[in-house]
């Protein structure tokens, strides 16, 4: 990824939206030279959100694919690139328009909703929270 001074990061998560919410928090709390954008796939999840600290909120399937074009990175459960995943929040236009962008995307294995990612052990929010903020810092930091 290339050098900037502020980076667009695109977080997209559905049902409670608590999972986005504490990796804004951590994103936040870590680095200055972000914007995040929080799309819920309801309008509990963006809320969620946006009390998190997120600096931009929408809601919905125009907004994910609206907003993928021009993220730097996409930060999500993995279930957002699985059409019709999120117990059927995640449209098929949602997962293709995130699938087509060129951000980088960071994939969260949360091992649910009909979902197994084979050889990830099931680790906690909080591990799995951790290890996406130390992914986003190796992102910025190349």
């Amino acid at each position: 990824m290339e050098k900037k001074s502020i980076y667009n990061i695109l977080i997209i998560d559905g049902q409670g939206g608590k999972i986005g919410k504490q990796i804004i928090e951590a994103i936040k709390a870590r680095f200055n030279n972000v914007e995040i954008t929080a799309i819920g796939t309801n309008s509990i999840a963006t809320a969620t959100m946006l009390k998190g600290g997120a600096d931009n909120g929408a809601t919905g399937e125009n907004p994910v694919a609206v907003c993928s074009r021009n993220a730097d990175i996409i930060i999500g459960p993995i279930g957002i690139v699985i059409a019709d995943s999120l117990l059927g929040e995640i449209t098929p236009e949602m997962a293709l328009a995130i699938g087509r962008s060129k951000a980088v995307k960071v994939l969260i294995p949360v091992n649910k909703c009909d979902n197994i990612i084979v050889g990830v052990p099931d680790l906690s929010v909080t591990k799995l929270i951790t290890d996406t903020v130390n992914i986003v810092e190796q992102l910025l930091n190349n």
